[in-house]
């Protein structure tokens, strides 16, 4: 209810909570107190099947009682915890609170077993099988819906087991990544480079750049475009091409291809452009969680 901006939708769930216990109640009393049109023998006059009347006997008192018992409990809960608009209940319980707890409970009963590996490098955990067994369960649960179970990653997801990093791709640089996060930028281009046919030329020199992209590159195009992508793009990528580790942009020398291969696809990057997200994972692990899963990412592509 926080997320309203207006107090009247507060007042209005109150209200509409407050209204239908009491309705409930009330019904509960009239229907109680009505009297049925019945007949001489306590009938209703409903027959079926022949022979099946339909007496008119109350509720059984013990029924009544519950549902009397069931609206206090109501009133009792809706003092208790939220549950009427914004008011925050006299336990001042939340959802969030709950699960707090509930995350410092497990880390406590966990911190013996983490406890180990505070003293040890990431390459002396990325040895250790015990830890790398923890280390892919953490993977498993909080990387893999994005960069794949076996960390090969997809289209626009980074393949976490090769040795081609955006950034430094150190321990200490994995860990920072995933304690903070981090956010890529290819700001779009187009009106840098100029027209679509100057965008053209700079995709087919890109492709050049490496082995599998000279086999399919227009080398004519190219050699137009190889002066735009030294004043343009050699600032991010390097006059080379082989990109920056300190900015993280990507090496263009290689074959790999983090938002798809050909003409087309370079193209599109240079006019529109991309933003990629690494969310932080700081709030949901501890440091040393934190550690054994940046060993286990480091370990996967130093594999001995």
């Amino acid at each position: 209810m926080s997320d309203f901006v207006s107090g009247f939708w507060n007042i209005y769930v109150s209200g509409l909570v407050i209204v239908s216990i009491v309705a409930c109640l009330v019904l509960l009393i009239m229907t109680g107190k009505a009297k049925a049109m019945t007949s001489h023998d306590n009938t209703t006059g409903h027959v079926w099947d022949g022979d099946l009347r339909e007496m008119n006997n109350p509720l059984p008192r013990w029924w009544s009682y519950l549902f009397v018992i069931t609206v206090v409990f109501s009133f009792g809960y809706l003092a208790l915890y939220p549950g009427l608009g914004s008011y925050p209940g006299m336990l001042g319980w939340t959802s969030e609170g709950l699960h707090q707890s509930e995350v410092k409970e497990g880390d406590l009963q966990t911190a013996p077993v983490y406890a180990r590996f505070a003293n040890m490098t990431p390459e002396e955990i990325a040895k250790d099988p015990a830890a790398m067994a923890i280390g892919e369960r953490l993977f498993s649960n909080n990387c893999a819906q994005c960069h794949a179970s076996d960390a090969h990653g997809q289209k626009g997801f980074p393949n976490l087991a090769d040795n081609d990093w955006l950034g430094a791709g150190t321990p200490d640089y994995i860990m920072q990544t995933v304690m903070n996060g981090r956010q890529g930028n290819m700001p779009p281009m187009v009106a840098a480079v100029g027209t679509q046919d100057d965008v053209k030329n700079v995709a087919n020199y890109v492709l050049t750049l490496s082995p599998g992209g000279r086999k399919i590159a227009d080398t004519a195009r190219a050699e137009l475009g190889k002066e735009k992508f030294l004043t343009v793009c050699a600032a991010c990528h390097g006059p080379d091409g082989k990109g920056m580790a300190a900015i993280g942009s990507a090496n263009l020398t290689d074959d790999i291809w983090l938002h798809g291969f050909g003409e087309k696809a370079i193209m599109d990057m240079v006019n529109n452009g991309k933003v990629n997200v690494m969310p932080p994972q700081g709030k949901l692990l501890t440091p040393l969680q934190v550690k054994v899963l940046a060993s286990y990412v480091w370990g996967l592509s130093h594999k001995s």
